[in-house]
């Protein structure tokens, strides 16, 4: 419960501080972030996390397939 709290209350400090900042700021948020998303380093390491996370539940599922 106390987390619950605690996450509640950064939550609304977030949002006013959010708030306050103003849709300039927002926007540059955002298009800082999709600069960065498109960056190669950035693509080339969610592609190696994409191919590991389907390694992964190919490997999960033939465990689960041989269990039953």
């Amino acid at each position: 419960m106390g987390k619950l709290v605690w996450f509640a209350a950064g939550a609304a400090v977030g949002f006013v501080f959010g708030t306050r900042a103003g849709r300039q700021t927002y926007e540059d948020l955002v298009a800082g972030t999709r600069k960065l998303m498109e960056h190669p380093t950035v693509q080339e390491a969610a592609g190696l996390v994409q191919a590991q996370a389907a390694r992964f539940y190919d490997e999960g599922l033939r465990k689960l397939n041989q269990q039953v």
